[in-house]
């Protein structure tokens, strides 16, 4: 249950302002068609998280513990610095040739813009530290979807109001915490 918890809180918070939900804003924007969009955002995470919960539980079988202990410390310390750095967002990233469905053009988009975030490598991370993929998975899911089914379905309005500085400062935080405490403990 506390890889499930702090997944969802993590990633919910890292989330915030995160060219992915840049990307779920422009779809929202572009579709204005919320429930395929939601469920390309879904699918698209499920898999690539699938993937990274994959690797962390991979890792964990893999790397004497010792040598994992201070890797994840570290790269939990290297996220929260990356979580400082503002996400900028390109609306021409979001085109999509030819004549996908809306479902197929977001879960393509998402999918490819998740690859190598700091979301997708904090589930590697989380997963590794907890020694629970599927736990890590589905709180990872959840993150993605609190922070970006609001966006979906609210837009810039919202994200307007949210201090997205503030928010970065937190998720910065959270991983130092996290990054700190996987090396001492």
């Amino acid at each position: 249950m506390e890889s499930f918890l702090v997944s969802t809180g993590v990633v919910a918070i890292a989330e915030i302002g995160d060219k992915t939900q840049l990307l779920a804003l422009i779809l929202a924007a572009r579709f204005k068609n919320p429930i395929p969009i939601i469920l390309g955002i879904l699918v698209a995470t499920v898999l690539n998280h699938g993937l990274a919960g994959a690797l962390g539980a991979w890792l964990t079988a893999s790397v004497e513990a010792s040598w994992l202990q201070w890797g994840l410390g570290l790269s939990f310390i290297a996220m929260g610095f990356w979580a400082l750095v503002p996400d900028k967002f390109d609306a021409k990233d979001a085109e999509v040739k030819g004549r996908l469905s809306v479902f197929s053009a977001t879960f393509v988009l998402f999918f490819l813009a998740e690859i190598g975030d700091k979301t997708q490598i904090a589930t590697v991370a989380l997963a590794a530290h907890f020694q629970s993929a599927i736990g890590v998975v589905i709180g990872s899911t959840l993150g993605m979807l609190i922070a970006n089914v609001p966006a979906v379905l609210l837009g810039n309005k919202l994200l307007a109001k949210i201090p997205m500085n503030l928010f970065r400062w937190i998720s910065a935080g959270l991983f130092f915490v996290i990054g700190l405490w996987t090396i001492l403990l």
